[in-house]
């Protein structure tokens, strides 16, 4: 399973690190993803999302 959120399918974005040289090194920033107890399509589940879909209030935790 990828590292993604299953709410808002985020993923890890790629970029540079530039330094004052000018020397391009390629890097990734992962999405800050956490494992919830969480109600989704209908069933409690253990899903994967990113804390933003926690905050906004896009994942009604199970009981």
């Amino acid at each position: 399973m990828p590292r993604m959120c299953l709410i808002c399918q985020k993923t890890a974005q790629a970029g540079n690190i530039v330094s004052h040289a000018n020397n391009k090194t390629h890097t990734k920033n992962h999405p800050n993803l956490q494992k919830v107890r969480a109600l989704f399509e209908g069933k409690v589940q253990n899903i994967t999302v990113c804390t933003r879909c926690i905050r906004s209030g896009k994942v009604t935790k199970a009981a």
